[in-house]
């Protein structure tokens, strides 16, 4: 029988970018849905989305880094680097074969998508990653 230990959380979501703040929220039945700030939703029959606000990732992960990465990419290493500062563990120290990070996303990226998609059409199969 294998065991595990969790040993520290991290989130960056809708309702807070940190596990005390998504848990404060979460007691007060806060509701993460509210306009559209991300993109002009005028055109759209849906104005209402559940967006992550406020997050600045230069806060958590090198800047040039963060430039690299996806949104939801940055918020899984913000949220994976809390989990780590909040476990106490130094990994430089620890075996890599045995300390792991669990991370989940509700959809990844839909702005990969969407761009892969406008590459597609303009520029051909060829130039996708």
């Amino acid at each position: 029988m294998r065991r595990v230990v969790v040993t520290g959380l991290g989130a960056v979501t809708p309702i807070g970018l940190n596990t005390d703040d998504f848990w404060d929220a979460i007691k007060k039945n806060t509701v993460g849905i509210d306009t559209i700030t991300s993109f002009d939703s005028s055109e759209y029959k849906a104005h209402l989305a559940a967006e992550v606000k406020g997050f600045n990732a230069a806060d958590c992960m090198d800047f040039k880094a963060s430039r690299r990465m996806e949104k939801f990419s940055q918020y899984a290493v913000a949220a994976a680097k809390e989990a780590i500062e909040q476990s106490g563990l130094d990994i430089t120290k620890e075996d890599p074969f045995r300390v792991g990070c669990s991370v989940g996303s509700g959809i990844g990226s839909m702005q990969v998508v969407e761009k892969s998609c406008e590459i597609l059409e303009t520029k051909g199969p060829g130039r996708l990653n």
